[in-house]
């Protein structure tokens, strides 16, 4: 599909839970909020809540579910967070046990989802401004990182912060900084620049999550907070169950990205 920018957040979410579209979501319905997903039992909740107060950067919280109830009613009034994701991960005590295109037969009672900001959301502004989205111009999907930066405990929780990457123009870096910088509910400015050892990065062509990008000579690697971050934590923690959206495979939000603007 051709056209998958000009797509509305309804029609986008439709062909996921139809399973007609099953691809990163970078690029997909232009100037809309996309969100990260994280979904645990009730009694893990609150800790979480708080994990995610403690640490903005890579889990800016967007909207929280009633418990039991699918619906994002902040983001997206009416869609089904059980079926409008393209792809989900179910982590199991840790493990990633599946990796389904609907989490129907997950759902329980007892769940609260979790929304979180997204940084494929400041991309539109990064294309207004003339800096270019390598993995968006390679059609893949976006590298992303475990780094050496722990994030602030909360409860059960803890874990490294993960980033995701961005080659850009040394000419373009300050500019790409002050674009992004505009948009603290979605991850906001970059927390890295530069040399990838810096934050225990060993391989930039072989990233943790997404696909590899290409770095040109003259660019510079460039490290957003990510809200993968859960994940990393999953596979830390290892709790009893927690569902999140597959890397790079986000919800998209009714909200447009200008909404989050900060100037």
């Amino acid at each position: 599909m051709n056209n998958v920018s000009v797509m509305t957040p309804h029609s986008a979410r439709e062909l996921f839970r139809s399973n007609k579209l099953i691809q990163p979501t970078a690029g997909i319905a232009k100037g809309y909020t996309q969100a990260n997903l994280a979904i645990l039992p009730k009694s893990m909740a609150f800790d979480f809540l708080l994990f995610a107060q403690r640490n903005p950067k890579p889990c800016p919280i967007l909207d929280v579910t009633d418990v039991g109830c699918p619906e994002p009613k902040l983001m997206a009034p009416g869609a089904d967070l059980r079926f409008d994701v393209p792809k989900y991960r179910i982590y199991t005590n840790g493990i990633l046990a599946d990796e389904p295109t609907s989490i129907e037969k997950y759902w329980r009672d007892d769940l609260v989802a979790f929304l979180l900001g997204c940084s494929f959301t400041f991309e539109s502004a990064l294309l207004d401004a003339g800096i270019g989205i390598r993995h968006i111009d390679e059609q893949c999907n976006v590298p992303m990182y475990i780094t050496n930066i722990e994030c602030i405990p909360a409860g059960i929780f803890h874990g490294p912060t993960v980033v995701s990457m961005r080659p850009i123009p040394y000419g373009q870096v300050t500019r790409a900084v002050q674009v992004t910088s505009r948009f603290p509910a979605v991850h906001g400015a970059p927390i890295h620049i530069g040399d990838p050892a810096h934050i225990g990065i060993k391989a930039i062509d072989k990233p943790d999550f997404g696909d590899a990008v290409t770095i040109k000579p003259g660019e510079v690697p460039v490290f957003w907070a990510c809200g993968c971050t859960p994940q990393a934590v999953a596979m830390t923690v290892k709790p009893e169950l927690m569902i999140t959206h597959a890397p790079g495979y986000m919800f998209i939000c009714d909200i447009r990205d200008q909404s989050h603007a900060a100037l």
